[in-house]
């Protein structure tokens, strides 16, 4: 008889924990702190000014901070696993610029519907497009492999960067503030109504299903194309699915978190640290990961530096910028 926890479960118990406590931390820190206690009364339906604030304003949007990281945790797996690079991000194929271009849009161009919907929905559906096209000019090309897709995904992602500048300049004037793209650009959660939070939970589930579909199929990737095929697995179908799968995620973090960078390539990599390379487990480990590290990074923009706010991509990029420079000397050296 052995006793004490299972060393498979050690880690899911300490990442939860810790997800826990990262949760907590994230509804006090704000301008002004709260404490656990109020964190309580708020919950428990007290009616004053502070909870209020804290129910309706404070704990959305650190459940949406939560989400968006598992969103770009998963996103990163799915990358990673794609091109067979520790060192992949999950903006590789344009769907953040995509995104930021449809965001733009919504920003900018007055269309007679509420920015919180429209901001969200066309900014999934420009990276929904922009990964459409990716594959639509790879198609053409004869180049549907992960180097084919790359490249034209860095192509088209420049070219969206240049539209985005162009309606930029072309549309804002002393009614719309450049900031107010910029911050959204630079990372910045949205804060949802519960009715949102639900939705973007319900779209973290699908990206945890779609996700786990194709587990099977990054692991046979990871030996390699020949071998994958003669395991089965039919590389040039299963390549633009996946990259598909991945691109949607990040379509629905990017909707909601703006541009946040980094995320996606830390979290696979801690996530491999604690539960190894097989994506079953790699999947969810990583998404709970990149949940702890936006909660995180959402608490310290918003409390840092009161009462303003510092951009959330700002952040990631600080603490992401050490961490890739590592892993890149690692991989040189091996």
């Amino acid at each position: 008889m052995t006793s004490g926890t299972s060393p498979r479960r050690q880690p899911w118990l300490i990442a939860s924990g810790v997800l826990a406590a990262a949760l907590l931390l994230a509804a006090c820190a704000g301008h002004e702190w709260s404490s656990p206690a109020d964190i309580y009364r708020a919950l428990a339906g007290e009616d004053t000014l502070r909870s209020r604030l804290l129910l309706q304003w404070r704990l959305p949007r650190v459940g949406a901070a939560a989400l968006v990281g598992a969103l770009l945790g998963l996103s990163g797996v799915v990358f990673q696993g794609v091109f067979r690079n520790p060192l992949a991000e999950p903006y590789l194929l344009g769907a953040s610029g995509g995104a930021a271009l449809g965001a733009t849009v919504a920003l900018l161009v007055p269309l007679g519907l509420p920015q919180a919907l429209l901001l969200p929905a066309l900014a999934f559906a420009g990276a929904w497009g922009s990964t459409m096209l990716v594959l639509g000019v790879s198609r053409v090309a004869g180049a549907l492999d992960a180097a084919g897709m790359l490249l034209a995904g860095v192509a088209i992602a420049a070219v969206l960067g240049a539209l985005r500048s162009f309606l930029m300049l072309a549309l804002s004037d002393e009614t719309v503030s450049l900031q107010v793209v910029m911050s959204w650009v630079l990372g910045g959660i949205q804060t949802p109504g519960w009715p949102g939070l639900g939705l973007l939970a319900g779209l973290c589930v699908a990206g945890l299903l779609a996700t786990a579909a194709i587990a099977r199929g990054l692991d046979l990737l990871g030996l390699g194309s020949t071998a994958a095929q003669g395991f089965g697995l039919d590389v040039a179908r299963f390549t633009p699915l996946a990259v598909v799968v991945g691109s949607l995620v990040v379509a629905a973090a990017v909707a909601y978190g703006g541009l946040v960078a980094f995320v996606g390539l830390a979290a696979p990599h801690i996530a491999r640290w604690m539960v190894g390379p097989l994506h079953r487990v790699l999947l969810p480990a990583s998404a709970l990961t990149g949940a702890i590290v936006v909660t995180l990074a959402d608490a310290i923009a918003r409390s840092a530096l009161p009462p303003a706010e510092i951009p959330l991509g700002l952040v990631t990029a600080v603490a992401g910028g050490p961490f890739f420079i590592v892993l890149l000397a690692r991989r040189l050296r091996a």
